[in-house]
């Protein structure tokens, strides 16, 4: 069933949207990068949990990243974005929003030896376990000829396996670009936040084994509370560039279940800046259809009638 185009900004609990009765408390992941230090745990988690394959150990040569991206192989992907950043030696505001560059292998001496303190730069990892987003209005469900794909009673995105016919639909439709097919098998596979240990009320693997709690599961609308207290203590800290990413309900996935507390532009992680559900725009599109073809009818009749009289 495709969305109410005059519904698709405004608030929304997707569960008893779906038809859920007594639902409970949607839940999702809040996955501050401030304290990320790139472990892995998450991916490791995930694929042992899940019975996910192995990605394989890619030296991509550009990062200390061996993932590169979200796949049907990786459903967790800690990201590494390297960012040079000139030393704060008199004291002034470092300035933020440099793009990820690479820096090249490190060098014998420690910074600045040699060059003086004048001469010193620094860099520094912006790190980002990334995951399906578990979007608000998902273009996957919409897209989905078979049900594979199915909304949750907390609120999740879920992929039956079983029943995906590998047609990739959803694939294109996702605004994240985070469905993938595995290349063996040809069905679409991601996230499902764990789904199974939801129902039994554990918490998520990966988020379970996060050593510095950068990911935190729980009802979504106290995740949102304590990112925004997050971002306060961030900004009393002189952490200004500090962002939610994915948290606003009015957005144009109407908020996420899974989001992201930010250190720098969403683009710097690979995340697009302003997301739309792919499909908002189907209905009208139909309409249009509808009415072009009826036109057409129109005009075929009466020209068949004008020519026979």
């Amino acid at each position: 069933m495709l969305p109410d185009p005059n519904s698709l900004y405004g608030p929304l609990d997707p569960a008893p949207e779906a038809g859920y009765e007594d639902a409970p408390p949607r839940m999702g992941f809040f996955t501050d990068t401030s304290v990320c230090i790139g472990c892995k745990a998450c991916e490791v988690a995930c694929k042992e949990w899940n019975g996910v394959p192995q990605s394989g150990l890619d030296l991509l040569g550009m990062s200390y990243d061996n993932t590169g991206a979200l796949t049907a192989n990786s459903w967790r992907h800690v990201a590494f974005v390297e960012q040079p950043r000139p030393a704060d030696v008199l004291g002034e505001p470092v300035a933020a929003g440099a793009g990820p560059q690479f820096l090249g292998m490190p060098g014998s001496q420690p910074p600045g030896r040699g060059s003086g303190a004048q001469g010193r730069t620094d860099f520094r990892w912006l790190m980002m376990s990334d995951v399906c987003k578990h979007c608000t209005h998902a273009a996957c469900l919409d897209v989905c000829p078979t049900g594979s794909l199915f909304r949750t009673e907390f609120g999740t995105v879920v992929v039956q396996e079983d029943i995906c016919n590998g047609c990739g639909y959803c694939i294109s439709a996702c605004p994240y670009g985070v469905i993938d097919q595995r290349k063996d098998d040809g069905r679409a596979w991601k996230c499902t936040l764990c789904y199974d240990r939801l129902g039994a009320g554990q918490t998520p693997a990966c988020a379970q084994a996060c050593p510095t709690e950068s990911i935190q599961y729980g009802p979504l609308d106290e995740l949102r509370e304590r990112a925004a207290a997050r971002v306060g203590t961030l900004h009393e800290r002189g952490v200004p560039e500090a962002r939610l990413y994915g948290h606003d309900p009015n957005d144009g996935v109407g908020g996420d279940g899974a989001f992201f507390l930010l250190l720098d532009e969403p683009e710097v992680y690979g995340l697009p800046p302003d997301p739309v559900v792919t499909t908002r725009d189907l209905p009208k599109m139909w309409k249009r259809a509808g009415l072009a073809a009826l036109a057409m009818a129109a005009a075929t009749v009466a020209a068949f009638v004008g020519g026979s009289s």
